[in-house]
Order: C-alpha cells, then structure tokens, then sequence
C-alpha cells in the first residue's frame, strides 16, 4: 500500500511564496504574448512564436518533473505513469506541424498511440494499485489544479477558439487570426496550471519521501 501524503500543514509564507511565483508566470507570459504580437508580426501565434514555443516548453517541464517523482522519488508510480502518459502525448500533439512536415503527416498520431496505449494497458493490470494511489492523489492541491489545467485546455480553449463562435462574435470583420490567438492563448493557460500541477506534485513526493 503506497503511504499516505503528510499530514503536517503548509506554513502561511510558503503558501504566500508559491501563488506569488505562480502569479509572477501567468503574469510573464501574458506579457510575452503582448511582445509577440508587438515585436514579431511575421511569427506571432504561429508554430514559431513566443506561444507556441512556451507551450511545448512547458510540457516538456512537465515530462521532467513527472519522470523525477516517478523515477526518483518513486511516489505513486502508476498514477504518474498515466499523468505522463497524458503530458507526453500532449506534448507530440502540439508539435504535429513539424512531424508533418519533416517526417510524414499523421507521425504524431502513431507516437502518441505509442505513448498512451501502454501506459493504459499496464495501469489496466495494475488498477488495484492505480486505485490505491489514487485515492490519495485525488485529495490533494495538485489534482485540483491539474482538473483545472485539462478542463481549460482541452475543453474551454476548444469551445471558445470555435471558427462559428468567432465568426458570430466579428461577422464580416472576422480574420482567422483572432480565433487563433484566443484559442492559444487560453491553452498556455491550461498548460501552465498543469505545469504548476506537476510542482505541486513535486512538493507533495519530496514529503512523502522524506516521511519514508
């Protein structure tokens, strides 16, 4: 049975330090999505923009830490397998333009089946302790915020980058590059609440692996 999370409370500053940080992040990259559109009109919103780039440089960061906790720390393998299941497909997917155009089109959805279709099999085997460990990751501020970080990205940025709601909302003044933008932007949102998901996390497996 995997143990439980430490139950000792989160001084007051520490918690104060952290949601500085992570406001210092949002705040830093909806400014870089200013300078982006100011700066480098050739690029902007594009597969080579500041967006873009931060995008997979975020997933990437989340690909790291989940391998830490997973590989290092050793909290709750099968649930970080399966969370880095997810962050590694998402982060194939977002490179689809450049696998497209250098390797062959649909690479990215023959890699991504590579990365979740294992990973499911195995937590399938292991669903007892998938469970388990689940029961306690669901209860804790990392689950939180990465719900939040999937519902934003995968749902909210879908429905609201929809062609037909844009073309409603500007009519005859609607340019592609506004859906675009909107949809973009709000999944570095989503990604970057993910990303503070997996530090959370990261937190989360040092205490457990000191109370160890």
């Amino acid at each position: 049975m995997p143990p439980s999370p430490p139950q000792w409370p989160i001084s007051f500053g520490y918690a104060l330090l952290r949601a500085t940080l992570y406001v210092l992040f949002i705040a830093g990259i909806a400014q870089g999505g200013y300078f982006e559109a100011l700066y480098f009109p050739n690029v902007r919103y594009s597969e080579l923009g500041f967006t873009e780039f931060t995008q997979t440089l975020v997933l990437a960061s989340c690909c790291i830490l989940l391998i830490y906790i997973r590989q290092v720390l050793r909290v709750w393998p099968t649930v970080t397998l399966l969370l880095l299941a997810f962050v590694a497909a998402s982060l194939v997917r977002e490179q689809d333009f450049f696998l497209d155009h250098y390797v062959a089109r649909h690479t990215w959805k023959i890699l991504v089946t590579l990365i979740v279709v294992p990973a499911l099999v195995w937590v399938i085997v292991q669903r007892r302790r998938f469970l388990e460990e689940f029961k306690y990751y669901s209860n804790t501020f990392a689950f939180g915020l990465f719900a939040a970080g999937t519902l934003v990205t995968y749902i909210f940025s879908r429905l609201y980058g929809r062609q037909d709601f844009w073309r409603a909302v500007l009519q005859e003044n609607y340019i592609r590059d506004f859906k675009n933008i909107a949809e973009e932007s709000i999944e570095l949102l989503g990604y970057s609440l993910i990303l503070f998901a997996m530090i959370e996390l990261l937190l989360l497996a040092r205490r457990i692996a000191q109370a160890r």
